[in-house]
């Protein structure tokens, strides 16, 4: 593994790999053992779209890691003025350790991985989300146990969350359901990459069919950042792809709720079913910190 560009790059062996990295990161720092696996590098983060946990979680975990985090705002840096990204890839490259980039494209992405000669990370593009897609793993195996046998489901907008969830998902061995609307669907190369997948991946745009027997149900925004021209749209297409107290009565005993936060109470998720599920929620938001120095270590220590 060079970098962490989507899901879809990944095997399961290094899904796997990863998250086992994570366990273990995360046993240290509750124990207070020491793991400065980075001591001396340079972690650059460009943030062409905003966020909370992205930007803590990244800044916390180098410097937890023993090296140093620079924040890159696109107001900062020439690409935010035209410079093409190969040029700013190969300038990068001579300064920094690595490159996390959380941007709307997810070209740009692979650009710099192309032209650069550090590992980079996908911070989020509107393609994909492969951090919080490790952190939902984690937390899954966390309460679960392992992966055998589990049906997951998605619940919402075949956005950047539902596309690399389903990747992640079969990867590792889950069966996993989606509810979208029918002009809302996952990517086409993430629904071609489903077909190897037989009996393992059920698409429907009816939620209550889709949640029947789910071990962990998961959520996100109606309407994601860039898209807040649609939000009065998209409340009409959505009606009724929410997790409530009907969805829940349909799933497993013990059934996991998640959500890559932030949430819309009242929107995708009624206020009852997330606060009945904040243990889970608020771990998964904590594992966003474990399994991204997980990819840091895994790329970039020598």
């Amino acid at each position: 593994m060079k970098h962490l560009l989507k899901m879809l790059d990944l095997s399961t062996d290094e899904i796997l790999d990863i998250l086992d990295t994570a366990d273990q990161l995360k046993y240290e720092l509750k124990n207070g053992i020491p793991h400065e696996h980075l001591k001396g590098k340079t972690l650059g983060m460009i943030f062409q779209k905003a966020s909370t946990r992205t930007r803590v979680s990244f800044e916390t975990g180098m410097y937890q890691l023993g090296g140093h985090p620079l924040f890159l705002s696109s107001k900062d840096l020439q690409i935010g003025r035209g410079e093409p990204v190969q040029d700013t890839a190969r300038v990068l490259s001579r300064y920094l350790s690595g490159i996390m980039i959380r941007t709307f494209e997810q070209s740009e992405v692979e650009a710099l991985a192309e032209y650069g000669s550090i590992p980079i990370i996908n911070g989020l593009t509107d393609f994909c989300h492969p951090c919080q897609v490790l952190a939902d793993l984690m937390t899954i195996r966390e309460f679960k146990g392992s992966f055998d046998g589990l049906k997951m489901c998605y619940i919402g907008d075949g956005n950047n969350m539902a596309n690399s969830l389903i990747v992640g998902g079969l990867k590792v061995g889950m069966d996993v359901s989606i509810a979208c609307p029918n002009d809302y669907q996952p990517d086409k190369q993430v629904l071609d990459f489903t077909k190897d997948f037989d009996n393992k991946f059920f698409m429907t745009d009816k939620p209550l069919e889709a949640c029947k027997d789910a071990d962990i149900v998961l959520t996100d925004v109606w309407a994601s950042m860039g898209q807040e021209g649609e939000a009065e749209k998209r409340k009409v297409a959505f009606a009724g792809y929410q997790i409530n107290d009907e969805v829940m009565a349909l799933t497993n005993p013990e059934c996991l709720v998640m959500h890559c936060l932030p949430a819309h109470r009242g929107e995708e998720i009624t206020a009852d079913v997330f606060e009945a599920h904040a243990k889970e929620i608020f771990e998964e938001a904590e594992n966003r910190l474990h399994a991204q120095k997980a990819v840091m270590v895994k790329l970039m220590a020598d």
